[in-house]
C-alpha cells in the first residue's frame, strides 16, 4: 500500500502530530523548509514530516516558522526545544494516523480541510 501524502497548514494539525514534529525538529523549523510547486504552479515552502502512514508537507514560510517557534512555550528563547519536552508528552501513532484521515488528499496537492483565504483578516 502506498504511503498517503498530504499538504496541510500547521494550525490544522492535531496536537499529537505537532508534538511529534517538535521532537523531529528540536532546533526549530526554518532551516528545514523545502520549496515545491503546487498544482496551480505556485511555489510553496513547507516543512517535511514523515510518519509510517503519511508523508506531510506542512505549509509555512520562513517568517511563519520563526513565529511559531517564538510563540511556543515548548521552545526556549534561542529557539531550541526544552530538554524535558519529550518526557512531558505521550505519542500514539495509531491515533495520530486515524485523526488525520479527514485532511488527506489523493494527489499530494492541497489538504481538503485547509483554511479558507477569505477567513484571513
Amino acid at each position: 500500500m502506498a504511503k498517503k501524502r498530504v499538504v496541510i497548514d500547521y494550525d490544522k494539525l492535531p496536537e499529537d502530530t505537532i508534538n511529534r514534529i517538535k521532537i523531529e525538529y528540536p532546533d526549530g523549523y526554518e532551516d528545514n523548509l523545502i520549496t515545491f510547486t503546487n498544482a496551480e504552479g505556485r511555489y510553496i515552502s513547507a516543512l517535511p514530516f514523515d510518519t509510517e502512514e503519511i508523508y506531510y508537507l506542512i505549509r509555512m514560510t520562513a517568517g511563519e516558522a520563526r513565529q511559531i517557534v517564538k510563540d511556543d512555550e515548548d521552545f526556549d528563547s534561542e529557539g531550541k526545544l526544552r530538554g524535558d519536552f519529550a518526557e512531558d508528552i505521550e505519542t500514539d501513532d495509531t491515533a495520530e494516523e486515524e485523526e488525520n484521515e479527514e485532511y488527506l488528499d489523493d494527489n499530494f496537492d492541497e489538504a481538503a480541510n485547509v483554511r479558507d483565504e477569505s477567513d484571513e483578516d
